[in-house]
């Protein structure tokens, strides 16, 4: 199995020029999984793949996170072979935001008769989901309030935490060595997110060895944070991810959705 993560867009919500942070599992060189759907995010996929993403996952619901699923619905809803399959797969506590955000208008399409949920198949989680096999974990992040943000991880593989404040103690539990990290990090730090004083402080050595950096705001913070010593995602990437751990090892957490 040859794994690797695409980052489809790696800026900030102000940084318009970097793409909305975003990515794909590409699994033998075909996508699996796209990881947040912003604005643009569905051009950029079909600029890399030639057709709609099979399975999304959200991992909160800030438009530059979802904004995208609009227009994926309307290219899936309109196409009666993808019609109800796309996997639209999300923590169970994000479900009504997810409704308020970008499902909850009155008549989806002009002529009526269409709901949003129609163009996809809805798969709630908490601890975790099944995908194409491979079990993928959750786990909460911290991010504005209490479960309203949630990373994922392939355990041995690849993390991705979306937006958030340093989590040490989660990644200690979903993503050990030699995972590698996907981290939310700007030149600054604020109430949602990490910066880079935060990363330095927060995490090991070891855990930081592991860490790409996306969701910054310019490059020009970009550059500052790799004169730090930091290695910054650049939008376009593809970065080779070691095997996942054997799924008979991994264990699924009773606690997964939830912080301390």
């Amino acid at each position: 199995m040859n794994l690797k993560l695409h980052f489809l867009g790696v800026g900030s919500a102000q940084a318009v020029e970097l793409g909305s942070s975003g990515a794909v599992l590409e699994r033998d060189g075909k996508p699996m999984l796209l990881i947040d759907c912003g604005p643009e995010t569905l051009a950029t996929y079909l600029d890399a793949y030639g057709e709609p993403p099979r399975a999304v996952y959200i991992t909160h619901t800030h438009m530059d996170h979802v904004a995208g699923l609009e227009r994926l619905f309307y290219r899936v809803y309109f196409d009666a072979a993808r019609r109800g399959t796309v996997r639209l797969i999300a923590h169970a506590a994000l479900i009504p935001h997810l409704q308020a955000r970008v499902a909850d208008y009155p008549q989806v399409v002009a002529e009526g008769g269409a709901n949003f949920w129609d163009g996809f198949r809805a798969i709630p989680c908490s601890r975790g989901f099944w995908h194409e096999g491979l079990w993928f974990d959750v786990f909460a992040t911290r991010h504005h309030a209490p479960q309203t943000s949630f990373g994922i991880a392939l355990r041995g593989s690849f993390a991705w935490t979306g937006d958030t404040r340093p989590i040490p103690e989660m990644l200690a539990e979903f993503a050990p060595a030699p995972t590698v990290i996907a981290h939310d990090c700007a030149l600054h730090g604020n109430p949602s997110h990490t910066g880079v004083d935060d990363l330095e402080r927060e995490y090991s050595d070891e855990q930081r060895a592991r860490m790409w950096l996306y969701h910054y705001g310019g490059t020009e913070d970009a550059a500052a944070l790799a004169a730090r010593g930091h290695r910054i995602a650049r939008r376009g990437d593809r970065l080779a991810l070691p095997a996942p751990a054997p799924v008979a090892d991994v264990v699924l957490a009773p606690d997964a959705g939830t912080t301390s």
